[in-house]
């Protein structure tokens, strides 16, 4: 498979903190790659890099062009970018999340689409005029990541998915992510500290240890390198 994203030597600050030294890691068009670390290692900065919201250098190429700009051009190329934090807008509707979702997209298929999310996540049906804010936290997550594909990217950028969230929310979440990448051949990359989930999730993981990647290589490698399994799975 040919790399959809690209990043070389990719290096960032904030201030005098150096948060990335040299990052190059590849992601395969249709495939699933995650990016593992404790906190600080460099992990969100990572996809911040890659959406325009941190200064930084080194090449960034997106389907073999380099990648430049901000925000609004980067998710206009095919990149949606699901914060830490979920960044649902908590005021408006859960209609009005998702249709912001598709901001970028010039097609009038808003309809068809809306009704595509709520296949897999059905509670949007019922609940399109309810205010974002009144939902449950895995709730604002799934809609953090149904208002993502609104724009019908060809790589979704997902950053700690899992955090707060109960381990069946998490599933859940994780096997839509599978699903859409299986029978749609979406292109995910995702930061994840429960390596365990994001290992099974994953065709191959990058380990990213203060701002380097420190190892890499296919899901079921890292599950058996002992480093891996000592710092992050835990045995």
């Amino acid at each position: 498979m040919s790399a959809l994203l690209e990043l070389k030597g990719v290096e960032a600050r904030y201030g005098a903190v150096q948060a990335l030294r040299g990052v190059t890691l590849e992601v395969p068009e249709g495939s699933i790659v995650a990016v593992l670390g404790a906190n600080g290692a460099g992990k969100t900065t990572a996809l911040r890099a890659v959406s325009g919201t941190v200064r930084r250098t080194g090449e960034i190429f997106f389907a073999g062009k380099p990648l430049r700009g901000g925000p609004e051009s980067v998710a206009r190329a095919g990149i949606a970018h699901v914060p830490e934090g979920r960044g649902t807008f908590t005021d408006l509707s859960v209609q009005e999340n998702l249709k912001l979702g598709a901001y970028t997209r010039r097609d009038r298929g808003l309809g068809s689409d809306i009704a595509r999310m709520a296949e897999y996540f059905p509670w949007i049906s019922e609940r399109g005029d309810q205010r974002a804010g009144t939902l449950s936290g895995g709730e604002q997550q799934m809609l953090a990541l149904a208002r993502a594909l609104m724009g019908r990217p060809r790589l979704l950028m997902l950053d700690e998915p899992s955090l707060g969230l109960a381990p069946m929310i998490v599933r859940e979440i994780f096997r839509i992510v599978r699903e859409l990448n299986e029978k749609n051949g979406l292109t995910v990359l995702v930061v994840e500290q429960d390596a365990r989930i994001a290992l099974d999730v994953a065709a191959s993981a990058y380990v990213l240890e203060v701002g380097q990647v420190v190892v890499s290589g296919p899901s079921s490698e890292l599950r058996e390198n002992e480093a891996v399994r000592r710092s992050y799975l835990g045995y």
